[in-house]
C-alpha cells in the first residue's frame, strides 16, 4: 500500500511539474529558477545517498559538481565531443574519483570524514582556479554551449527545462530502486551501525566506495546540467559554499526519503530569490537554517510532516478499533 502511495505521488507530483512551464510562460526567469531546481534535485539526491543511506558526512560534493561541469564543457570545448556523451564521461570521471577518495577514506567517520571531504572540495577549487597550462581559463571563466540531442538544440529555458525534467526522473528512479535493492539495505545497515553490518559479513569498504561513487556521479551529472544551462563556468560558483547549500537543502527537506531532497531544494531556491538583496549574508542564513532544522525538526520539513501525518492516522485506527471493540 506504502508502495502504491508512493507511486501515485511521483506521478502526480511529475504531473505537476510538466505543467509548470505553462503556468509561467509569461515569466521566463520562473522557469530558469524551476530548470536550477530540478538539476539541484538531483545533486541533493545524491548526497541523499551517501549522507542519507550510508550515513557518511560529506562536506566536497562542491567538488564533484565542478567536475561534472568543467570536464563535460572542456571536453566538449577541445575535442569536440558531443555534449551529451561528455556529460556523461564527466559524470564518469566524478564517480572514479569518489571512489579512489573513499577508498582510503571509508576507515575516517564523524568530523574527521567531514574534514577529508573539506579538504578535497579545496583541492579541486584550487584546480580549477589554478590549472596547469590555464585550461579552465582559471577566474576569467570558461565558455560552452548549449545541449543538442539529435540536433536538436536545447537552447530555451523552456526546452532545458523538459530534459531536465526526463533527468530527474530518470535518475530519482534510478535512486528509488537502489535503495530497495541488496546493496541500498547494505548502505542502510552501515548507517545503523558499522560494526553490526560488518558482523553481518557486509564489506564496509566496498560499499562505503559505491556509496560515494554513486553519489558523485549525480552531483556531476548535475554540475554538467548546470555548465550547459548558464553556458558559463567559473570557480567562484564551487566554493565551500556551494557543498554547504547542498547540505542545507538535504537536511532541510529531510534525508534518506524520495521527496525530502524534492521539497528542500524547492524550499531553499525561492527562499534565495527572497532573499537575493542579503546575498552578502547568504552563508549565515544557510547557517541559521541547519541550526533551525537540527534543534527543532531534525527530520527535514518533509520527514517531520511525513510522521506527523503517520502518528495522525496511527492515532485514528487506534481509536476506531477501541470504538468498534466496545
Amino acid at each position: 500500500m506504502n508502495k502504491l502511495r508512493l507511486n501515485w505521488s511521483y506521478i502526480a507530483v511529475t504531473v505537476a511539474a510538466a505543467c509548470l512551464p505553462a503556468v509561467f510562460s509569461g515569466f521566463p526567469y520562473a522557469i530558469l529558477i524551476c530548470c536550477f531546481i530540478m538539476l539541484y534535485i538531483i545533486a541533493v539526491s545524491g548526497l541523499d545517498i551517501v549522507f542519507g543511506y550510508c550515513g557518511q558526512i560529506s562536506m566536497g560534493h562542491a567538488a564533484f559538481f565542478a567536475i561534472g561541469a568543467y570536464g563535460s564543457a572542456l571536453l566538449h570545448g577541445y575535442f569536440g565531443i558531443p555534449i551529451p556523451l561528455t556529460m556523461l564521461l564527466g559524470s564518469i570521471a566524478a564517480a572514479a574519483v569518489g571512489a579512489l577518495i573513499a577508498y582510503p577514506a571509508s576507515k575516517l567517520v564523524f568530523h574527521f570524514l567531514s574534514l577529508a571531504t573539506l579538504a578535497f572540495g579545496e583541492i579541486v577549487y584550487q584546480l580549477i582556479s589554478h590549472s596547469p597550462g590555464n585550461i579552465t581559463n582559471n577566474f576569467v571563466g570558461y565558455y560552452t554551449e548549449s545541449v543538442s540531442l539529435f540536433g536538436f538544440q536545447i537552447n530555451t529555458n523552456q526546452r532545458f527545462f523538459y530534459f531536465a525534467l526526463a533527468c530527474t526522473l530518470i535518475f530519482l528512479t534510478a535512486k528509488q530502486r537502489l535503495i530497495n535493492s541488496k546493496v541500498g539495505r547494505a548502505f542502510t545497515a552501515i548507517r545503523e551501525s558499522r560494526q553490526a553490518a560488518d558482523g553481518m559479513g557486509i564489506n564496509v569498504r566496498k560499499y562505503k566506495v559505491m556509496a560515494f561513487a554513486t553519489s558523485a556521479f549525480y552531483t556531476a551529472f548535475a554540475g554538467a546540467m548546470y555548465a550547459h544551462l548558464v553556458k558559463y563556468i567559473s570557480p567562484d560558483t564551487f566554493m565551500q559554499k556551494q557543498s554547504v547549500m547542498f547540505l542545507t537543502m538535504l537536511l532541510f527537506g529531510g534525508t534518506a526519503s524520495m521527496f525530502g531532497p524534492i521539497c528542500g531544494v524547492a524550499i531553499v531556491m525561492v527562499l534565495n530569490e527572497i532573499l537575493r538583496s542579503a546575498e552578502r549574508y547568504q552563508m549565515l542564513i544557510y547557517g541559521g537554517m541547519l541550526l533551525m532544522v537540527i534543534v527543532l525538526i531534525p527530520g527535514g520539513i518533509y520527514g517531520t510532516a511525513e510522521k506527523f501525518v503517520k502518528d495522525h492516522l496511527k492515532k485514528r485506527k487506534g481509536m476506531k478499533a477501541g470504538a468498534e471493540s466496545q
